[in-house]
């Protein structure tokens, strides 16, 4: 086989064009994850975030997102159910809840499916500070595993 071939070690990954971050209730995780991918590649992909369930957005993560800059406050949790489009090149998942239910959700469909266990920064207990620095962990992790998923570059390094 020539280097560089399809199907070497070698071959760059495709991005994909539409990513699915998932979680449990689609008030944490998942729609930071969509806020920082959405942020970093704008309409290059198209990015969506659901739950297992619906909960109530999160003033923490809100907080914690508006501190970088991005604005996640009129976030709208949705389920799985609830998605309006179900074809996405990529789902990656954050909880192990949303993973079982991401794999019972593509079972006859060619979607890559990535786990990437993801601490739940609601289960942190103490004051204020404490908590919001939980939330800063998640986001931070979040936003580098992205970067690097995705293959992001700065303007100043292309």
């Amino acid at each position: 086989m020539m280097e560089g071939a399809p199907g070497t070690a070698e071959e760059p990954r495709k991005r994909p064009q539409s990513v699915l971050f998932a979680c449990s209730m689609n008030t944490v995780r998942s729609p930071m994850a969509e806020g920082i991918a959405k942020y970093l590649f704008g309409r290059e992909i198209y990015f969506a975030s659901a739950g297992v369930r619906c909960g109530e957005i999160d003033g923490f993560a809100v907080a914690a997102m508006d501190e970088i800059g991005i604005d996640m406050s009129r976030h709208k949790p949705h389920s799985f159910e609830e998605l309006e489009d179900a074809g996405f090149d990529m789902i990656v998942t954050l909880s192990p809840e949303a993973h079982h239910r991401a794999l019972e959700f593509t079972r006859t469909m060619a979607v890559e499916v990535i786990y990437w266990p993801t601490i739940d920064p609601t289960a942190v207990s103490g004051m204020r500070e404490a908590k919001l620095e939980a939330y800063r962990g998640v986001r931070d992790t979040l936003q580098g595993r992205i970067k690097a998923l995705l293959d992001w570059r700065s303007m100043g390094e292309l």
